[in-house]
């Protein structure tokens, strides 16, 4: 059996990444259905906001799902408390420290995944005893790892020094591309844009609107200063690229960048002072559909790759 459905109990390797202002109980519960693992977002949640989703969660599915927890969260500690309360048994941590929490969460009877840009801190997370990793590329949408390392090259690298599962996450938005990404080692995969841009995010329409209609180039790294994301170039995009151009401090960026600009222009839908966080992969992807129909496409384009692949010769020496 595959390891990554072995692990979480589940029918298909594909988890729905558990983004902020997209990732609610509506969109967890029918990614789970659909026989994915579905991931709710704490990282813009209150706690008790989360708490309301994961109980909405269970009463809309029996299927194992999740809770993606940012480790650099201001209120983790009550985060934890309530994923463990209220008996979540999957936890996927990110942008901090998995020896922080991981033994904790182990001890409550949770399979805790950890998210990663470089083999450097896959290999933390292999000490600090996580059951499965997530190799994230920088294609990827939203926050990402300083390396700028692609999926392609990543997760080479961090099946070489790893025994655990792993996922691959950044630029996977296709049947084809998961089984490029298995034939690279992985285990299964993580996917953020093709479902931050399905009926059940919770994104704004505005804002899927336009991510649908993007082309390649149109979204880039940014803020490295701070917390490098990748964001659709509007015009909150130009003003930091003009102050960085100017060399603008820290402390500059920090007072541009503000409070709440993801919420602006994820949840809200302000396109053009928001942060528009989306991946690359969205280029790819023009039309909203269900989170049901994303799984059924994924998986009868994988199992249509998979046959072709039969029909390339092999090399030989």
């Amino acid at each position: 059996m595959n390891r990554i459905c072995n692990l979480f109990g589940i029918t298909y390797p594909i988890i729905q990444g558990g983004m902020v202002w997209c990732s609610g109980w509506g969109l967890a519960s029918v990614v789970s259905n659909a026989g994915g693992l579905g991931l709710i977002g704490a990282g813009s949640m209150h706690p008790e906001t989360l708490r309301e989703h994961i109980r909405k969660c269970k009463a809309a599915t029996e299927k194992p799902f999740g809770v993606n927890i940012p480790l650099m969260y201001p209120e983790i500690d009550t985060i934890i408390q309530i994923v463990i309360d209220e008996g979540v048994k999957i936890v996927f941590t990110s942008a901090g420290n998995p020896k922080t929490w991981t033994e904790h969460l182990h001890q409550h009877g949770i399979t805790v995944a950890h998210v990663v840009a470089s083999s450097k801190f896959a290999a933390k997370c292999e000490e600090a005893g996580v059951d499965a990793i997530v190799a994230e590329g920088f294609e990827a949408g939203g926050h990402n790892g300083r390396e700028e390392t692609t999926t392609l090259c990543l997760l080479p690298a961090i099946k070489k020094i790893t025994t655990v599962p792993v996922m691959a996450a950044g630029g996977i938005g296709s049947g084809e591309s998961i089984l490029a990404a298995m034939t690279l080692g992985a285990d299964g995969v993580q996917i953020g844009t093709r479902f931050a841009l399905t009926e059940e995010s919770s994104a704004h329409f505005t804002f899927k609107d336009r991510c649908l209609r993007l082309n390649e180039g149109d979204t880039q790294l940014t803020l490295k200063q701070l917390s490098p994301v990748r964001l659709v170039k509007n015009e909150f995009f130009k003003q930091v690229e003009e102050a960085e151009t100017r060399g603008a401090s820290v402390e500059e960026l920090r007072e541009l960048l503000g409070k709440g600009r993801a919420k602006k222009g994820i949840f809200e839908g302000d396109i053009y002072e928001g942060e528009v966080e989306i991946g690359q992969i969205a280029s790819s992807v023009h039309s909203l559909k269900t989170a049901e129909e994303v799984i059924k496409e994924l998986i009868n384009d994988f199992n249509a790759a998979l046959k072709r692949t039969k029909e390339i010769p092999s090399f030989i020496l």
